[in-house]
């Protein structure tokens, strides 16, 4: 137990805690309840929330795929070279997602730099499921790269260094050693790309559209209903909380085995 906190800090944090709290409550105070599990389960909110769930796992997927490499390579740059390198990596993390989606978009549209030459190879990208996934990742994988990079530079490299004096290939050290240590923070970045992916809007309203069944995902329906039918916007608002709470509690344990 740590020493008191002062008063006026603790009224800070109960004014704190009451202003993250007000949106939750308006949102409840807002909703029909005895329609909710309706407006949940009805076919467009479903259709919309199973998307999400699946572009999301398959982009926290590629995030984990893509992310640990990119993250262990970041630790041993030096210097300039690695804070550079650093902030450009994780610039997803504050750069407004409109402006990540018409990156993608002028990347790997039709008309981008490499557009042309996947529509060429018949790779037909962006308004399509797959660009979901490709937004989706674009904007999560900040998460793991950060989680990996935080791992990694949390402890030292002697149990690499021991394994590689027995004779060790680096490949088998990585999988034997660097992996299993570090495996509470791959562990907190995939959940957290994975919640990322979950409530992305700009990027993929941008770069994949909003095509029923295809690319409108749970947040995309909530941004439509709430003009036409503003309860299924609550109702799947809630849902969405509900479910990040979940897997922000799920991701808390992993990040606490780093911290130790």
């Amino acid at each position: 137990m740590g020493a008191r906190l002062p008063r006026w800090l603790l009224a800070i944090a109960a004014i704190a805690a009451v202003f993250a709290m007000l949106p939750i409550a308006g949102l409840a105070a807002r909703a029909d309840w005895a329609a909710l599990p309706a407006d949940i389960t009805s076919a467009a909110t479903a259709q919309a929330l199973w998307l999400s769930v699946r572009t999301s796992f398959i982009a926290a997927l590629a995030c984990v795929t893509l992310g640990v490499p990119l993250g262990l390579a970041l630790t041993r740059l030096r210097g300039a070279v690695r804070s550079i390198a650093r902030a450009v990596l994780l610039a997803p993390l504050v750069l407004p997602p409109v402006v990540s989606g018409l990156g993608l978009l002028y990347a790997l549209g039709r008309r981008g730099l490499l557009g042309s030459g996947l529509e060429a190879a018949g790779l037909h990208l962006s308004f399509t499921t797959a660009a979901v996934v490709v937004a989706q990742t674009f904007v999560a994988l900040p998460f793991m790269v950060a989680s990996v990079e935080a791992a990694a530079t949390s402890r030292t490299d002697r149990a690499e260094r021991v394994a590689a004096s027995f004779g060790a290939s680096p490949a088998r050290v990585l999988l034997s050693v660097t992996l299993p240590a570090i495996a509470p923070g791959i562990a907190s970045g995939a959940v957290l790309a994975f919640a990322r992916s979950l409530g992305e809007f700009g990027a993929t309203l941008t770069f994949a559209g909003s095509r029923e069944g295809v690319t409108r995902t749970a947040p995309l329906l909530i941004y439509l209903a709430r003009e036409s039918d503003p309860q299924v916007a609550v109702a799947l608002g809630l849902l969405l909380l509900a479910v990040a709470v979940v897997i922000v509690a799920v991701a808390l344990g992993p990040m606490k085995a780093v911290t130790r």
